[in-house]
């Protein structure tokens, strides 16, 4: 990887590379843009099988945060970090303090919050060290975002299904969910309580069994999720999932999920969906509730207005299919097109961020 001309073609204003040997923090914070504020993502824990694996998806989830809050309304900029290990076994105080520095010597040009593998006690700890982290509990923290997270991808769902056939009932429609975490089992419950029929899988079998017992969800093992027919697949867990070996597999007409980057490839694997009639939720516009939730938390948390934020993501997707089939493009590229315009407006009157936001309660 060519690390400067990889950064200059995504526009990527910072990248920074924390190392702690005595915890064994090995971190890349990304700050992709900060045109309409700091920069707020998730930090991520995963046991990346090299350190380019991780540049490059810190890369590509930090710019997919700034397309997320610029398409929703939001007031912030995109960032996002990864932290390289098993978080099975290296997770600890120490560790998450030592992050907490390095995220504190930025001074508020990111914002950090839970991702993959991070939790509620996680951001406690980084707390600790650093107030620029959203989506701890407490008087005025939000807590867990995921709830929120779950409720904008089932409305963007129901937005799809719109589209798709006229009537957003979801009732009796055969749905795909791939993954079994906190956003997945939110989104589950939902979907089985309007009366889907509801397939999960997840590589831990015991969550899938689990969300099965407690749904009425129907369990299937990891192969089968793309060739599983339904009516919806939705992506809940990594990234990169739509691509040349599993779109021909795929018999859903509509893809909707809370997983960042499900398009290995925007454009190519975008228009292998279209061409097969496949409607699809670009991901960051489904899954902006999580944003939705953490942001409000810098401002000062209203748990209800939050709510109704993440229900307008049934507006903002329908928005997009609209424009996008008026304008014969894809979804993405519709999205991506409303987001930049707001960007190109927001940064040209006021530039990058490089001040330290307030956060209430702090």
């Amino acid at each position: 990887m060519q690390i400067f001309d990889t950064l200059q073609d995504l526009g990527h204003e910072q990248v920074v590379m924390c190392s702690d040997k005595i915890t064994g923090l090995r971190a890349i914070i990304a700050i992709h843009d900060t045109s309409l504020g700091p920069a707020l993502g998730g930090t991520r824990f995963w046991n990346y099988a090299n350190d380019e694996e991780a540049l490059t998806d810190a890369l590509r989830l930090s710019r997919g945060m700034t397309y997320k809050a610029a398409v929703s309304g939001v007031n912030l900029g995109g960032g996002k970090a990864v932290i390289i290990g098993d978080a099975k076994t290296m997770k600890n105080e120490a560790l998450f303090r030592a992050y907490g520095r390095m995220v504190d010597s930025l001074r508020g040009r990111y914002i950090t919050a839970e991702d993959v593998n991070t939790s509620v006690r996680d951001m406690e700890w980084i707390r600790m060290e650093t107030k620029y982290v959203t989506g701890v509990g407490g008087v005025g923290g939000s807590g867990d975002p995921s709830p929120v997270t779950a409720f904008g991808v089932y409305s963007g769902m129901k937005a799809c299904a719109r589209f798709a056939w006229g009537t957003d009932s979801l009732n009796g429609k055969r749905i795909v969910v791939q993954g079994a975490g906190n956003v997945a089992s939110h989104l589950v419950h939902s979907l089985t309580k309007e009366g889907a029929k509801v397939f999960v899988t997840d590589i831990f079998n015991e969550k899938a069994q689990d969300l099965a017992a407690q749904t009425g969800a129907t369990v299937i093992k990891p192969e089968e999720v793309f060739t599983t027919e339904c009516d919806i697949f939705s992506p809940n867990a990594l990234g990169a999932i739509l691509n040349d070996d599993t779109i021909p597999h795929l018999s859903c007409s509509i893809v909707c999920g809370g997983a960042n980057n499900q398009l290995k490839e925007e454009r190519k694997h975008g228009t292998m969906l279209k061409e097969r009639g496949i409607v699809y939720g670009p991901d960051y516009v489904v899954n902006s509730g999580g944003l939705m939730n953490v942001a409000s938390e810098v401002e000062g948390y209203d748990r209800e207005r939050v709510m109704r934020q993440a229900q307008g993501v049934f507006d903002i997707t329908m928005n997009i299919l609209v424009t996008a089939k008026e304008r014969n493009i894809l979804p993405v590229e519709a999205s991506n097109a409303i987001a930049e315009e707001r960007i190109h407006k927001v940064r040209h009157v006021h530039g990058g961020y490089n001040g330290s936001p307030t956060i209430r309660g702090v």
